[in-house]
């Protein structure tokens, strides 16, 4: 079993800065949704970005670490979205006429009052919040991103588990004709990933509708998606259709596709390299440096008690 060391908890100094900063954010007017999971960075071949800056809207330039917000035009245009393509150049343009209106997500398998929502109810019903969370992709590289969005825990307690429920599991849209990638045969389709529930629960679990103060576009994983900033950025599914509450837990598509690299609970951890790569350190998009990996991404005073009985190297 791994202990979390006084050394690697987040200081009682940042903490209370991260919760100050928590309090004063207002709820914002939703947007539609939020960022393709693990995936941008600054590239020469990138498009120029559609969205006009001043229309940008945030109430924060820096993350509570004192980290500046990654650009708008990165996060948009550099995606890891493998629905559509497994070129991250080519994602924007591909979902650039993809529809997220109508778009309805179910709510069921072991709760008392299943639901199914359409995406203006979901916006309506439960208050937008601006949250500047970090997102650390396992290729070692990380991003700072205001996001909108609202807590998975309301959804949850709507719809009220049952004592069996275990484990929360996420389905993307199936759709090969508007998403060209799931045509590819070397995935499990469509996308799956999963929480257990309690991590479900978490505070900082958010399902996001949208970023720097507007509506997310196609490439971004319209209209709604998973945000959990302690773990990897490929646990952020996209464009969910489906939650279910369920017993067992569930098999991501990438635990399916290449099981000895990705875990189910996929929690950063830069004591455990990837067979690829070390995960020690990183490189924050728009920096030439790199920094040394904070444990579960800085989020540790939030999370760690979720695994205090667990072997992080194992149970990666």
């Amino acid at each position: 079993m791994i202990k979390i060391h006084s050394s690697e908890i987040t200081p009682e100094r940042i903490y209370l800065s991260r919760r100050k900063f928590m309090v004063g954010i207002g709820a914002l007017a939703a947007s539609t949704l939020a960022l393709a999971a693990c995936g941008v960075q600054d590239s020469a071949a990138v498009r120029e970005d559609e969205a006009d800056p001043k229309d940008l809207k945030t109430s924060a330039t820096t993350d509570e670490l004192g980290d500046a917000l990654t650009p708008f035009k990165s996060i948009t245009n550099y995606n890891n979205y493998y629905e559509f393509s497994t070129s991250k150049e080519a994602v924007a343009s591909l979902a650039k006429d993809f529809k997220v209106s109508p778009w309805t997500l179910e709510v069921g398998g072991l709760v008392n009052k299943p639901q199914t929502y359409g995406i203006e109810d979901l916006l309506k019903k439960f208050s937008q919040q601006e949250r500047i969370y970090r997102l650390r992709c396992v290729e070692a590289w990380s991003m700072v991103i205001p996001w909108q969005g609202f807590p998975l825990a309301e959804l949850l307690k709507e719809v009220e588990p049952t004592s069996k429920a275990k484990y929360v599991r996420f389905e993307t849209l199936y759709d090969p004709e508007r998403l060209p990638g799931q045509n590819s045969a070397w995935y499990t389709w469509p996308y799956v990933e999963g929480l257990r529930l309690d991590e479900a629960m978490n505070d900082l679990a958010i399902l996001s509708t949208g970023l720097y103060g507007k509506q997310l576009l196609p490439q971004n994983g319209a209209p709604i998606r998973l945000v959990a900033p302690w773990k990897y950025g490929f646990k952020s599914i996209k464009s969910i259709v489906k939650i279910d509450l369920v017993e067992e837990q569930p098999t991501s598509l990438w635990m399916a596709a290449a099981p000895n690299e990705y875990g189910f609970y996929a929690n950063v951890n830069p004591a455990v390299d990837h067979p690829r790569w070390s995960q020690a350190s990183e490189r924050r998009i728009g920096e030439f440096g790199r920094r040394d990996t904070l444990p579960f991404n800085g989020y540790a005073e939030e999370v760690a008690q979720l695994y205090q009985d667990m072997d992080l190297r194992t149970n990666f």
